[in-house]
């Protein structure tokens, strides 16, 4: 009975599908309704009932011809790739339409992934019989829905894994678990306008981020996989860079690093600059070193063996980063030369240049190849700024103007900056020196190694050239004084400090013994002019000839040493506020001057004493002692 009833259901539903189904297409929306509606109404119990209806109104005598049956109501045969496809589109809707991740389940997913595998086989049988285009249509458009909800539930994977646990009550994506990303971030506020929090520094950098566990790896690979198969591998990878994108701007913005344009950077304020160039440096090393290689190894799981949507997806996910980070050292490059902004650009571009041997299997695919040549433009673009700021350093020096003359011959301001300067700079002279050289190949790194310590390297050249402009414009400011041994001691003082900072730093080693015996021989002349300048007159007034016949009578040698007296204090007076910054050159020419002025004053006052004429009435204003003590006070200046 149970069956006779199921039969005379049956019977009926045909009468209503052949009496408004007026199309094919319509005709299946109606079965699928009531296939729908009542278990016992199935599409194949339904097809294989019209198939016997058929076969039993069937005359016994041959078919009419085709015309005939062309007007008739029949309709033709289902056939096996139609079911399959009826078959498809019933269990993928199931899971198309779920308000919660299918990947919560796993007895789900599994499902999903198999009718999602007939599919794509369905799809592509279809494609290479082409006799069935409208069937082919439908396929591809159920093929287009499962797609799209695959890419929903890669992304939700990606973006949240703990999704795919076990879901509370409370449908889609309202499992509670917000309010954790909430306390861990901050806040409910935390993605506002609050600021984001500044990450501590780091300074091991060999270190992997492993965003996903491999469970959630595993999943998402699936996905990707069946993804590439249906020709929906740029969408994937569309889909997986949109997930992490978000996750490493964060990442940046957590190292403090905000986006700057070229010309904001150039309108800052030096003092800006650095505090930016401060987060900049660490920054770039977390983000070559530790973020974008962990990115690459995420990604490579994510889609092994599915080249090159992997790749694709990999430079879509950091490449705007990226390049914020390289644009800022390109703005740098750009920006004002001026000397003090060298140690800055050396510290940027020395980050740079020792990241790029770890970018080869980083970016060694042809999608990133361009964003690794980016990086290896802007170390060459910091070195020639470096080339730029020495430049402006000697155009400085140049500029510099001889307008007043150091109080007492001192040191010159130009000559301490510039050599304090220059010493500094030579902490990193193996930098310097292969910026110097410009030996650098396609790839960005010195294609040989320098030797820094040769006196005719590039840095001790340009260093050597630094030097003569500075003698060169120091010659010109020894011109404002009017007394020459003034001018004189200025020279020395100068020449002394020079010779100091190069023998107690790496610039001796750059600039050699023969620059350094050639400048203390300039010293050492400079010393004998200012001598003869002021003591040669002086030694020429002293001179008293043999005692005996033709020697100076006593009155002639008491004008000499009223003469003496007058010179001797004039000097006095004078040099007594001069400068000599240096305690040995000090010490040298006071003996100097001693060695002249000493034996030459001494004799004469002997001979005055011996001489019958002068007698006990000598007057003698200063003893040989006096003047020796008063010439070792000479050069004290403000010290004095």
């Amino acid at each position: 009975m149970a069956e006779d009833g199921e039969e005379k259901l049956l019977a009926t539903v045909q009468h209503i599908v052949q009496t408004l189904g007026s199309s094919d297409t319509m005709t299946e929306d109606i079965l699928k309704v009531f296939s729908n509606y009542d278990g016992r109404l199935s599409l194949d119990k339904i097809y294989a009932a019209r198939g016997a209806a058929a076969e039993r109104s069937m005359p016994a005598s041959p078919p009419p011809p085709a015309a005939a049956v062309s007007g008739s109501s029949a309709r033709p045969p289902v056939t096996s790739m139609e079911r399959t496809v009826r078959t498809l589109d019933r269990q993928i809707s199931q899971f198309v339409t779920m308000d919660r991740l299918i990947w919560a389940d796993s007895g789900d997913a599994d499902t999903f992934l198999e009718a999602v595998d007939d599919l794509i086989g369905t799809v592509q049988e279809l494609d290479a019989a082409g006799t069935n285009r409208a069937l082919l249509d439908r396929a591809d458009e159920l093929l287009s829905r499962c797609m799209a909800r695959l890419e929903d539930e890669f992304r939700a994977l990606i973006e949240r894994p703990d999704d795919a646990a076990p879901m509370a009550p409370g449908g889609f994506g309202s499992d509670g678990s917000d309010d954790d990303d909430d306390e861990f971030y901050g806040g409910a506020g935390a993605y506002g306008d609050e600021p984001i929090p500044i990450a501590k520094p780091v300074t091991d950098y060999d270190v992997v981020i492993d965003a996903l566990s491999p469970g959630s790896i595993a999943n998402v690979h699936q996905i990707s996989r069946r993804m590439v198969d249906a020709g929906f591998g740029r969408e994937c990878a569309e889909a997986y860079a949109a997930a992490r994108r978000g996750f490493v701007d964060e990442s940046v913005a957590r190292l403090g690093v905000r986006p700057r344009t070229a010309e904001e950077v150039h309108a800052s304020t030096w003092e800006e600059l650095e505090f930016d160039i401060a987060r900049w440096i660490p920054a770039f090393n977390m983000v070559f070193r530790i973020l974008i290689p962990s990115e690459r190894r995420l990604c490579d799981r994510v889609f092994d063996g599915l080249a090159p949507f992997g790749d694709l997806a990999f430079i879509a996910a950091v490449r705007t980063q990226a390049l914020q980070l390289i644009s800022f050292g390109d703005a740098i490059s750009s920006s004002s030369r001026s000397p003090e902004r060298l140690f800055r650009v050396v510290d940027m571009y020395e980050a740079v240049r020792d990241i790029l041997p770890d970018l080869d299997p980083v970016f060694s695919d042809p999608y990133s190849a361009a964003l690794r040549a980016e990086v290896s433009a802007v170390c060459n673009t910091l070195g020639s700024s470096i080339k730029g700021i020495f430049m402006e350093l000697e155009n400085l020096i140049r500029r510099d103007p001889a307008r007043v003359a150091t109080p007492g011959g001192g040191i010159h301001p130009i000559t301490r900056y510039v050599m304090n300067y220059l010493r500094a700079a030579c902490g990193s002279r193996q930098t310097l020196e292969e910026v110097m050289e410009g030996d650098f190949n396609a790839g960005g790194r010195a294609a040989a190694a320098v030797d820094p310590d040769r006196p005719t390297s590039a840095l001790a050249v340009h260093i050597a050239w630094i030097m003569d402009v500075l003698q060169k414009n120091l010659d010109t400011k020894s011109k404002l004084y009017r007394d020459p041994a003034l001018a004189c001691i200025f020279l020395m003082n100068n020449g002394k400090y020079v010779i100091q900072k190069v023998n107690d730093s790496e610039l001796g080693v750059l600039l050699g013994d023969d620059w350094i015996k050639q400048m203390a021989t300039r010293v050492r002349r400079w010393s004998m002019d200012y001598q003869r300048t002021t003591w040669g007159k002086v030694t020429s007034v002293l001179q008293i000839g043999a005692p005996g016949v033709g020697g100076l009578p006593a009155k002639a040698m008491l004008q000499k040493l009223r003469m003496f007296n007058t010179y001797f204090e004039e000097i006095y007076a004078v040099q007594s506020e001069w400068v000599i910054a240096d305690d040995q050159l000090r010490m040298d020419i006071r003996s100097a001057v001693e060695d002249s002025v000493m034996p030459v004053y001494a004799a004469l006052i002997a001979r005055l004493k011996s001489a019958p004429e002068t007698g006990r009435d000598l007057y003698i204003k200063y003893t040989p002692e006096d003047v020796e003590a008063h010439i070792r006070h000479l050069f004290e200046g403000a010290a004095k």
